[in-house]
């Protein structure tokens, strides 16, 4: 079974909590693969993993680069696995892989200032709990630590 996890972001945008996530799970060892809807938000976020820290960048590429399959972080527009990832983000509305039980996690990531966004994730919600995954739904609390909420 799958870990899916939805984050609710409220307080700080994708380009503040994504960085963190990736690093974190690369500290477990785990290869990941970021998946958004569109070529320009992915170069936009390509940009981003390499300058979002003065003290530390991700090394990371996107599916378009030759050595993809040697990346420890993916970028993508597209489904599949072109490094072999265990967790999966879903960022910008892209949707629950229908390959979902090859990762040990999935991430989705949702603005919750944005009604549609919050549309789409309830609905990725329930298609996650009718497959049989365990999904959980974190929201930041008023200190920008994660709380589990359900």
């Amino acid at each position: 079974m799958t870990d899916v996890l939805f984050y609710h972001l409220q307080r700080q945008p994708l380009e503040a909590v994504l960085p963190t996530l990736v690093e974190k799970s690369l500290e477990r060892g785990w290869r990941a693969v970021i998946e958004v809807p569109a070529q320009e938000r992915l170069a936009a976020l390509d940009d981003h993993l390499w300058t979002y820290s003065d003290a530390a960048f991700l090394p990371h590429g996107t599916d378009r680069d030759p050595d993809a399959a040697e990346q420890p972080v993916v970028l993508t527009t597209g489904a599949g696995n072109p490094n072999g990832a265990a967790i999966r983000f879903l960022v910008d509305g892209a949707g629950v892989p229908d390959d979902a039980a090859a990762y040990e996690r999935l991430v989705v990531l949702f603005n919750g200032n944005d009604e549609e966004a919050l549309a789409r994730a309830r609905d990725e919600w329930r298609k996650t709990k009718v497959a049989g995954h365990a999904a959980t739904y974190w929201q930041q609390d008023e200190n920008g630590r994660w709380q589990k909420k359900a």
